[in-house]
């Protein structure tokens, strides 16, 4: 008799079968795109550290060409020409002091130079004197050449008002001036544009109402046509170009001033 074949066994899965078989082969198929993938980014990223480094090479190149050009066409014939003028200047000295011409112009720039210094000499002599830069509002005392004090000052504004019977220009006059009064707490005698700036009446020459103390300061040094070295109420003002034409100074300074200049010391203004 045959013997009777079981029908479970003959249609047994392969899988069954071969179970190991089978994961190795889907784990190779699962891995195999990993391992592609991985080896395809590291050859961009080698791709592009080349191309990195070839545009650095280039660059380089350029700039150490550029800079190349730039000495050759200015620094070269630069030097070469600072060389050139040196040696000129070596060479042609000794030919300068042999030349009759240069030896006059010599001659003649030695003698201005004695004539100023003797000129300098006789504006600033021993005595004390002062000088007054209306540029800058500042002034510098001195006593025997030496400077013993500076400082700011107020100086003329520079500008103009106009009536109709006169025209009055506020600047501080320039020149050589001298020191033509001293006067101790002095009254000011107001003058017709005070009047007329604030448009009061101006009233007549003797009028008591000319008259006005305190506004002048301690000490007052006349100069000419009623321009003076005076002291100020309006102290914040100092420094800038705001006078009616004197030359206004902090009380500490105008003390030292007129302490040191006597009647007939000179007084520069530029």
């Amino acid at each position: 008799m045959e013997k009777e074949i079981d029908k479970n066994e003959v249609t047994q899965p392969e899988e069954d079968l071969n179970p190991g078989i089978d994961r190795t082969l889907n784990d190779n198929k699962n891995n195999g795109p990993e391992i592609n993938s991985t080896n395809t980014s590291g050859m961009k990223q080698k791709g592009s550290s080349n191309f990195l480094r070839y545009l650095l090479i280039v660059f380089i190149s350029l700039l150490t060409f550029v800079l190349l050009i730039v000495f050759v066409l200015y620094l070269v014939p630069g030097l070469q020409e600072i060389s050139s003028v040196s040696k000129s200047k070596i060479s042609g000295n000794n030919e300068l002091k042999r030349d009759a011409a240069y030896k006059n112009q010599i001659g003649l720039l030695s003698k201005d130079i004695q004539r100023l210094s003797r000129k300098y000499n006789t504006f600033t002599s021993g005595q004390s004197y002062i000088v007054i830069n209306t540029t800058d509002n500042k002034f510098s005392l001195y006593k025997n050449k030496v400077l013993v004090r500076e400082g700011i000052c107020s100086s003329g504004a520079n500008k103009i008002l106009q009536t109709k019977k006169k025209t009055y220009l506020f600047m501080t006059p320039k020149g050589k001036f001298s020191i033509t009064g001293k006067r101790k707490h002095p009254y000011w005698h107001r003058s017709d544009w005070d009047f007329i700036e604030q448009g009061l009446p101006v009233p007549p020459k003797d009028d008591p109402s000319r008259w006005e103390e305190g506004v002048l300061g301690d000490y007052a040094l006349d100069l000419v046509d009623g321009y003076m070295i005076h002291g100020t109420i309006y102290k914040r003002l100092m420094g800038m170009p705001v006078t009616h034409g004197c030359v206004r100074l902090l009380d500490e300074d105008l003390e030292v001033v007129f302490s040191t200049l006597n009647i007939g010391s000179k007084v520069f203004i530029f």
